[in-house]
Formats: C-alpha cells, structure tokens, sequence
C-alpha cells in the first residue's frame, strides 16, 4: 500500500505558482533621490513653472542687450566713418578753394614783376607805370570778386562802429555830423563776416555851433 501511495505521488503533475506582481528592475525617482541621500524638491508646481519663465525672460534680456551693444557698436563705427569721410570733402573743399583763390591772384603778381621790370629798365614814364599800378589794382579787385570777398563803401556813410574804425574826427557842419569824411584804408568783407573793418575819418559837429543854432 504504501509502495502503490508514492507511485501515485510521483504520477501527479506537479503544481505551477505565478506571481503576478510585476517587478520594475527601474527605481522610482524619487525613490532613487532618496537612496542618493537627495531631499525631494517640495516646491508646487507653478512655483516651478514661474521659475523656468523667469530664466527664460532673463535669458532674452541678456540677448536683447547684446544685440543693443552690437547696434550701438555699429552705428559707432558708422558715425566716425561718416565724420571722416565729411571732414576729407571739408579738406579738398578748402584746399580747392585756396588753390583757385591763388590762381585768381598769379596775374596780379606777373603784372607787380613787369612793372617792376619796366621801372629798373628806365623803359617806363610815370603815366605807363601809373597805368600799370591801376591794372594790378583791377586785377586783385577782381580775384577778391572771385573769391567772395566784398568792399565796403564808407565815404558818405553813417559812422557804424561794426563796420568802421575811426582813426580821427574832422570839424563839419551838422549836416554831415556823424558822417565818414575820408577813409585810410577800405573795408572787405566775406558774406557776413567782417574781414576787416575800414579805417575812416568821422565828422564831427563843433558844440559851439550847435550851441548858436
């Protein structure tokens, strides 16, 4: 009997056991922050979020400012080339205008030496050297006309002292007190700015005349 037992033992099918819990072979995270000895982050949610929004906000200023330095730089650099480049017209301008003034004068200098020429020579009378001098004289009118330059008309004008320079007084009538006489040297001047003032002589009323009428 026993024997016959353990046949039958041996004849049943064995028992399969299934575990049906899964194993995850993956650690949770926070499971594994704690295991690395990490406190877990408490913060809520928004907090997170409003903390990612503000880096991201910082990190566009911190683009803006750099294309603002680059801008600024750029119009630096187009500012000086532009002054530059205005300050060498502002050069050949002048050095153009000088050297047409100069040319303006060289015939004024070619007639001084042939009259100085003709007056060493004897070759000259005083009314051909008279003639001469009056030509240069016209000539440099000319070139000052040329360049701009204007004389100012002083006999017969009101004294004004921005234009004229009284060197002395003559004794008038009243009729022409306050009146330029005579002038020493003529005025120029170059659009509005005065080159020279003109060296005049003023008419002055005697105060005793004034005094009788």
């Amino acid at each position: 009997m026993r024997r016959e037992r353990e046949n039958r033992d041996e004849r049943a099918e064995p028992v399969r056991v299934t575990d049906r819990r899964r194993i995850s072979l993956d650690p949770d995270p926070t499971e594994q922050s704690l295991l690395e000895g990490e406190s877990p982050s408490l913060k809520p949610t928004y907090v997170e979020e409003l903390e990612a929004r503000t880096k991201a906000a910082e990190r566009q200023v911190q683009e803006v400012q750099a294309r603002f330095d680059q801008l600024r730089q750029q119009l630096q650099r187009e500012t000086d080339e532009t002054r530059q480049r205005l300050n060498r017209a502002a050069d050949e301008r002048a050095t153009a205008d000088k050297a047409r003034l100069i040319a303006s004068l060289l015939p004024v200098v070619d007639n001084l030496n042939r009259a100085i020429d003709a007056a060493t020579t004897n070759e000259a009378t005083l009314d051909s050297l008279l003639q001469g001098v009056r030509g240069i004289a016209s000539s440099f009118q000319k070139a000052l006309t040329a360049a701009g330059v204007e004389s100012l008309e002083s006999v017969g004008q009101d004294f004004n002292p921005e234009l004229h320079e009284a060197v002395d007084t003559e004794e008038v009538g009243p009729e022409r007190d306050g009146k330029i006489i005579s002038e020493y040297s003529r005025g120029f001047k170059l659009g509005d700015r005065l080159l020279r003032p003109a060296r005049v002589r003023v008419g002055r009323a005697s105060q005793a005349r004034n005094a009788n009428e």
